[in-house]
């Protein structure tokens, strides 16, 4: 078996978050603490930026499996202490987004099933970020094979 998710991943989902958040509130916190009148702006900016912080979060970041190991004809994905077996022939599509932060996978199934109908991770980080993944293509072209019976 290999890995093909980021091992970064625990940083995104879990560390980044608590960075992000607390950040804004000891600007928070500082604006309060000044004394005297704190301007709306110092409360309001900071507040915004959580909240845009928050959607982006779960949009990007909230929904990314833990790790997908490559185990031959399936993928073993773990995500909050669960594991799942997806065999790749249940794989209808595999879209890859390099230009986002993190880099995306999402593999999208025939059937539900117990991950979901689809299932995204962070692959692993490359030295040259916005090029192709060479373990994604692989992927995709066993896939297609699995997929056309061959």
């Amino acid at each position: 078996m290999r890995r093909i998710s980021s091992r970064t991943t625990f940083f995104y989902k879990r560390l980044f978050p608590i960075f992000w958040f607390g950040f804004l509130a000891f600007f928070i916190l500082i604006g309060l603490r000044a004394g005297g009148s704190v301007p709306l702006p110092a409360i309001l900016v900071p507040v915004a930026i959580a909240v845009f912080g928050c959607f982006l979060m779960k949009k990007l970041i909230f929904d990314l499996v833990d790790e997908v190991w490559d185990a031959g004809d399936e993928l073993i994905v773990k995500n909050k202490g669960r594991e799942d077996r997806i065999p790749l022939s249940t794989i209808v599509n595999v879209s890859y987004s390099a230009f986002t932060s993190p880099p995306r996978v999402t593999l999208t199934l025939r059937d539900g099933g117990v991950p979901g109908r689809e299932v995204t991770f962070c692959p692993p980080v490359r030295f040259m970020p916005f090029s192709k993944s060479p373990i994604i293509d692989e992927l995709i072209e066993r896939i297609d094979k699995k997929r056309s019976g061959h």
